[in-house]
Order: C-alpha cells, then sequence, then structure tokens
C-alpha cells in the first residue's frame, strides 16, 4: 500500500463524505480550542509580526477544514487589539496529502473570507490562502517562513505500513493477539514518523514559531488497550465475517494493516524532548465518546460507522476493492451498535503544545 496515494478522507458533500462524517474531529478541535488559544496569543504578543504564516498540517475538507483556521485568526485579531497594533496580514497554509479534496475547500473559500471580513470588522488585514499538497513527513515549506503549525487528528497516520516480519493474523491493528513484532514494528515506525516531522517543522519554523498538535492517542501504556484500536479492532470482527462467508480471502485480510498508530502523552513527550528544537508547553490527554454525534442525529452505532467510512473506505477499496465495501460497513454498523449498547467507549486525543527553541 503506497500510503501517500491511498490515504484521504471520502471526498465531496454525499452521505459517506467526511464533509457529513467529521462531528467527533469538530469536537475534538472545540475542545483543545482553549491550548490553541493560548499558544497563538503568548506568539502573538512575543513576535507581533506584521505578517503571520500559518499552516494547518492535515486539513482535509469540508467544515472543520476552516475552524481551526478560524479560532486562530480571531484569537490574533482580538490580541493585536487589545495591544492596540495593526491587523498583520495572514498567510494560511492548507495541507494535506494530495488526493485530498482541495476543490471543495477553495470553493467554499469566497464565503469563508466574507465572514471573515464581516466578523472581524474593519482594519482586518488581508488574508491569503495556499494549498500545500505533499506529506508532512517531508519538507513542505521554505526554512524558517512559518509562525505557528496546526494539526488535528492527522499524525497518528503513518507515512507507511510498518514493515512487519510476523503476521498480524485476524487484525488489521494492534490488538491483544498481535505479536510482539508486530507492536515493536509500529512503535518503530511512530517514533521514525514523528521525530521526521518535528525535524522539518523546526527548519520551516522561526525562531519562537510554536505548533499545537492533537493526535488520537491512548492514556494507557498497553499498546492494545481499548483506548487505543478498539474501532480497529471491531472492524476487523466484521470484515473476519466477511471471511467467514467467503466474501474475502483470509491470507487478503492477513496482508491488510491500518498504517496508524496511537500514541501516550509519554511517548509523545519522550520523542519531543529527544529531538531537542522545541520545548513542552502544555501536554494533555482527553476523551470524546464515540456518540459525540448520537445527541445530535441519534443511532451511534451508524454515526461511528459513517465516521470510520468517510476515514477508512479509500484504504479498504485500495486493498479489498469496491464491491464488499457496503456490506463492511453494514455489519460493521450492526457490531458498533451491540458494543455501544453495553460499554462506554471514547476517543482518547493527546494534545501537545510547543515552541521552537
Amino acid at each position: 500500500m503506497e500510503v501517500v496515494q491511498v490515504l484521504h478522507m471520502n471526498g465531496g458533500i454525499g452521505d459517506t463524505s467526511y464533509a457529513n462524517n467529521c462531528l467527533v474531529q469538530q469536537k475534538v478541535i472545540l475542545l483543545t480550542r482553549p491550548i490553541i488559544e493560548e499558544a497563538i496569543a503568548d506568539l502573538y504578543s512575543r513576535l507581533s509580526p506584521k505578517a503571520i504564516c500559518i499552516a494547518d498540517l492535515g486539513c482535509s475538507s469540508g467544515p472543520n477544514t476552516f475552524l481551526a483556521v478560524y479560532e486562530i485568526i480571531n484569537t490574533i485579531d482580538k490580541k493585536r487589539n487589545s495591544l492596540v497594533h495593526k491587523s498583520p496580514e495572514y498567510q494560511i497554509y492548507m495541507n494535506d496529502l494530495p488526493n485530498n479534496d482541495f476543490n471543495t475547500i477553495f470553493k467554499s473559500l469566497s464565503n469563508f473570507k466574507e465572514k471573515l471580513r464581516k466578523q472581524m470588522g474593519p482594519g482586518f488585514g488581508p488574508c491569503f490562502f495556499s494549498a500545500v499538497p505533499g506529506s508532512f513527513y517531508d519538507r513542505l515549506l521554505p526554512n524558517k517562513s512559518l509562525h505557528f503549525v496546526h494539526s488535528s487528528y492527522s499524525l497518528m497516520w503513518l507515512s507507511k505500513v510498518p514493515d512487519l516480519i510476523e503476521i498480524n493474523k485476524g487484525n488489521i491493528y494492534l490488538s491483544n493477539t498481535s505479536p510482539p513484532g508486530v507492536v515493536k514494528a509500529y512503535l518503530k515506525q511512530f517514533q521514525r514518523d514523528f521525530s521526521t516531522f518535528l525535524q522539518y517543522r523546526a527548519e520551516e519554523l522561526v525562531p519562537g514559531g510554536a505548533m499545537v498538535l492533537t493526535i488520537l492517542g491512548r492514556k494507557s501504556k498497553d499498546h492494545s488497550s481499548k483506548e487505543s484500536g478498539y474501532v480497529w479492532e471491531l472492524l476487523s470482527k466484521a470484515l473476519n465475517q466477511l471471511v467467514t462467508k467467503g466474501l474475502i480471502e483470509e491470507e487478503k485480510l492477513d496482508s491488510f494493516n491500518i498504517p496508524q498508530y496511537t500514541p501516550s502523552p509519554a511517548e509523545v513527550k519522550y520523542l519531543v524532548e529527544e529531538e531537542g528544537s522545541f520545548t513542552i508547553s502544555r501536554l494533555e490527554a482527553t476523551t470524546v465518546h464515540w456518540n459525540a454525534a448520537e445527541e445530535t442525529f441519534g443511532d451511534g452505532g451508524y454515526n461511528v460507522s459513517q465516521c470510520m467510512r468517510a476515514v477508512a473506505e479509500p484504504l479498504l477499496v485500495s486493498h479489498f476493492g469496491e464491491a464488499i465495501i457496503d456490506e463492511v460497513f453494514s455489519k460493521y454498523t450492526e457490531i458498533l451498535t451491540e458494543c455501544m449498547s453495553k460499554e462506554k467507549t471514547a476517543f482518547v486525543n493527546v494534545t501537545v503544545s510547543i515552541k521552537k527553541r
């Protein structure tokens, strides 16, 4: 699997699109808003740039795309007014992998810019937007060109599926039946990728620049705990049912692994300190229940299934083909509904706010 080519959220605005199935991710951005506001207010107070460059890495598409950007700009505008400063110019870089639905983003850009002008009022500086397609595990922007980097629910995705010597039989992610070598390979890949990410951003950020990164993670030290990969474990259960029905070959399932790693706060802290370019301002773990959409739309199992479909469908189609997708998510919905009726399930979010030395 060539992750750079395959990994992207479902585009468009249809029933299975990310745009219509991203309420959990929205709640995570709103939950971490105080950390973002604190970091950007501190940055502006220290640097007061006349032109401020901001990157949203892993921006995806849909209603969440401009949510964090709005909060960042709004915070800066409030701070510059309190300091009686002229509004800075804004350069916003929207980054995701090349197959991201950038068209949907830029179709809605004019409405977003008009919203900014109305809500920020007279004197608000010009705001420029650019698309930056590419992997954030590579260099994206010129040296010392960025002031602030935001990323939410993106850095748990790995640059590649880990090199597995042992077969992760019957699983598509880490579970309590995964061999120790599989766990070690996933951890090693995350360590390599996250360290690379930090190194490249250290080159792109100005001295004193900052980042707020929120990663789907876990609180437990146990890599196979339910707060880590349980949502994938239930998807693998659905896929295994299709193996039993003869719709998927067992060998085909055994060769499929999700390129994702959910780190603990301790792992994130260790890697930031080991890389050495940044100091940690805040490091927190929070939770969002799987049924985050249920209070608005009802039918929690279906909504979680749709959320996961918007995220995972391109990966599944690339490996198994399109023919079985509806059947997979029909089974998955049944499994999720039963699980959520019996258990309290939640996603864990690890958020780290860091400054460049």
